[in-house]
This record gives C-alpha cells, structure tokens and sequence, in this order.
C-alpha cells in the first residue's frame, strides 16, 4: 500500500513538473512551409506583395503555417489557431509547448 502511494506522488510530481516547465516564449516571425525563411521566390516569379502578402498566399495556396526563430523553421501543430492569419508575415512573441520541431501555439502577440 505504502509503495503504491509512494509511485503514484512520484507520478503527479513529474506530471506538475511536464506541465510548468512546457510553456516556453520565443521571438520570431510567422510564415509558411513553402518559403520558410524567405519569401524570396514571391519577387523571383515577379510578384510583388509583403511577407504577409506571400504567407497568406501560400497558406491560400495548400502550404500549412510555420514559425521562424534564430535560423529554425518549426511546424505549428494548430494551424486553427484563432490569430495565425492575422499575424502572417509578422514578427511575433509565441508561447507554446515545443515538441520535436513542433510547436503548439498557447498565446500569439505582436513583438514589440
């Protein structure tokens, strides 16, 4: 009996430890798998347009939504998330769980 009780705190200690450390808050920008870390290839096809115009044109387009720190393109695990659209192109604060090369998106803010 002693024994079970024993594992099952160790278990909720290392749950509430998962949980507390799992948010973490990066700089970078929002763009998309098809550009990654330029929207050069816009002004090579000869279009012209912002970072946000080419974003939401390859997200339009079937690409999926990634975010762009220090040289790293990570995925966006919620693509539905409520304020992706309206920060594509821009340079954000992102909160989120970071799994792999994956990120899930908690909170979205325009940097400052």
């Amino acid at each position: 009996m002693k024994q079970t009780l024993s594992i099952a705190a160790v278990v909720a200690m290392l749950s509430l430890a998962s949980t507390l450390s799992a948010a973490s808050t990066w700089t970078g920008k929002i763009s998309d798998a098809a550009c990654g870390l330029s929207h050069d290839t816009m002004t090579e096809h000869g279009k012209k347009g912002t970072d946000k115009d080419c974003t939401l044109m390859c997200v339009r387009g079937g690409s999926r939504y990634v975010f762009v720190n220090d040289g790293k393109v990570l995925k966006i695990a919620n693509q539905d998330f409520k304020t992706l659209q309206q920060f594509a192109g821009d340079t954000v604060r992102l909160t989120g769980d970071l799994k792999g090369d994956t990120i899930t998106i908690t909170k979205l803010e325009q940097a400052k």
